[in-house]
């Protein structure tokens, strides 16, 4: 692993193998961070976050207690999560109030979005730039606008998607309740 001489990692905190924290960042005692992830500049885990492996934050993603995210998860630049649905200064509720959100793997969070707490991102839904999300949001779901909406799904590879196959990669999906799943077409595979 490596760890920007600039970075706070606090004692206590797991950093996975081959993982690299850039300058300035800081990662609180109880956070754990997978494998091979990438922590850009000014990035903040708080305590009881969870990053999974092959994650990619980019600068100054800030990232509160009662955060999970799932595998291969991209965070663009500056983009944040909440944890407090009706935060007071003078009336701190304390962590065990906290309200928990889930990001499935494959997702990839727009620079600049904010994540409401208590929703889960479906695996490889897109959450465009600035987006706020305030709803759940379905596997391959693309998500835009304040507050987000849905505006079609997107590919594994990223691509928008104008039906059910992919016109970059070739994948096909099929509708799994209000998300897509992708079909795996192999021989002997359903």
């Amino acid at each position: 692993m490596t760890i920007h001489p600039t970075a706070v990692v606090d004692e206590g905190a797991e950093i996975g193998e081959g993982t690299r924290v850039w300058h300035f960042s800081h990662v609180q005692s109880g956070a754990r961070v997978g494998k091979r992830c990438t922590l850009g500049q000014n990035v903040y885990i708080g305590s009881r976050v969870t990053i999974g492996d092959d994650c990619k934050l980019q600068n100054n993603v800030s990232i509160y207690e009662g955060v999970t995210l799932g595998r291969g998860v991209f965070c663009g630049p500056s983009c944040v999560f909440t944890n407090d649905l009706t935060p007071r200064a003078l009336y701190p509720k304390g962590h065990e109030h906290f309200v928990a959100t889930r990001v499935l793997d494959g997702a990839s969070i727009g620079a600049n979005a904010t994540i409401v707490c208590g929703h889960i991102i479906g695996k490889n839904a897109m959450i465009g730039a600035g987006a706020v999300v305030t709803t759940n949001v379905p596997d391959h779901a693309l998500m835009l606008g304040v507050p987000a909406t849905q505006h079609g799904f997107v590919c594994t590879c990223g691509k928008r998607l104008d039906g059910l196959k992919c016109p970059c990669c070739g994948r096909l999906y099929m509708p799994v309740g209000d998300g897509l799943a992708e079909v795996d077409e192999r021989p002997g595979k359903a």
